[in-house]
């Protein structure tokens, strides 16, 4: 696929299905990720990946952020099973460094970079992705269950499989709309 094929169709694919990527398409996929901006080179990202028992695993850290934020029953069974939406799920951690030159905001957004790139990684290799948050992204409980220090931030867990169908090419828009000369 092209780079301007790649840019003008990237979107989520939300229905996933195994299987996952291979190794050397995940190895694609998080090279495309450090090639973003990244100012200093800090490299202020953690890339957690839960394929196979690994999803379990997340499963079990959601399912007890649901718990100790008080949700009922069938919330936390769903919580459980959410990371089962897709084979491998990469769980995107920005890593803040304390920097004269790089405030904190600069190196979220470079790890929401890695995120993009992540995803339109994926879409150029024929597989689907789709970047979720939601309020697991921002629970302490999920920054405890996966290791996560206070002062680093989950950025967003991209789900990756193969498409189970064709989206709907959204209707395209014309950058223009959105405008301003000074």
């Amino acid at each position: 696929m092209d780079a301007k094929t790649l840019l003008l169709t990237r979107q989520s694919t939300p229905r996933l299905a195994a299987p996952a990527p291979t190794q050397e398409q995940l190895d694609f996929i998080l090279d495309a990720a450090i090639r973003v901006p990244d100012h200093c080179g800090l490299t202020p990202w953690e890339f957690i990946i839960a394929e196979g028992e690994g999803l379990d695993k997340l499963g079990a850290v959601l399912s007890q952020a649901a718990i100790d934020k008080g949700a009922d029953q069938a919330f936390i069974e769903k919580a459980s099973k959410m990371p089962h939406r897709a084979p491998m799920v990469i769980t995107v951690v920005s890593k803040i460094q304390s920097h004269p030159k790089v405030p904190e905001l600069e190196q979220h957004l470079a790890a929401g970079c890695a995120t993009l790139a992540m995803q339109q990684a994926a879409f150029a290799l024929g597989l689907g992705a789709i970047w979720r948050t939601g309020d697991f992204a921002f629970n302490p409980s999920v920054n405890k269950g996966l290791g996560i220090a206070d002062t680093d931030q989950v950025i967003g867990f991209l789900y990756i499989g193969t498409p189970v169908t064709s989206a709907n090419i959204k209707p395209q828009k014309s950058g223009r709309e959105f405008v301003r000369h000074l």
